[in-house]
């Protein structure tokens, strides 16, 4: 698997106490421009700056291609997992998504959950997806 890096940086967003960062990366063995399958990865760190342990419960997506096209993803967790983050404790993990067009854009939120049963939304930051040697354009 080839990574290349595309110019692209984190991207980060702090909601109720939680900072959520996100760096991209291209997959130029992945991808395949010449059937229009361009792929990514993103890293995605979130950070328990707040005083209460949290839970993440749920994710919501929306992809967008270069077309306007959108994709909106929602499930439980994230990679199989609801991580619970105490105080000053952090998450990590790493996932991917294929788009039909070498660029786009991405952003969502996390449903999770205080130890006293409320649920709070924390914000995705929206990040760029631009395939290398592409013409930035904006999303």
């Amino acid at each position: 698997m080839s990574f290349k890096q595309s110019g692209q940086s984190m991207y980060s967003s702090t909601t109720h106490n939680v900072t959520v960062s996100v760096n991209p990366v291209y997959l130029d063995g992945e991808s395949v421009p010449d059937k229009s399958i361009f792929v990514w990865a993103y890293t995605v760190k979130i950070e328990n700056k707040g005083t209460e342990s949290l839970q993440l419960r749920t994710r919501h997506w929306k992809i967008t291609d270069a077309l306007g096209r959108v994709q909106e993803v929602r499930g439980p967790g994230v990679v199989g997992e609801q991580p619970l983050l105490n105080p000053g404790e952090s998450f990590e993990y790493t996932s991917g998504t294929p788009l039909s067009t070498p660029s786009g854009i991405m952003m969502g939120s996390y449903a999770m959950e205080t130890a006293d049963g409320r649920m709070v939304d924390i914000d995705i930051p929206a990040f760029s997806l631009d395939a290398p040697d592409t013409p930035r354009q904006i999303n």
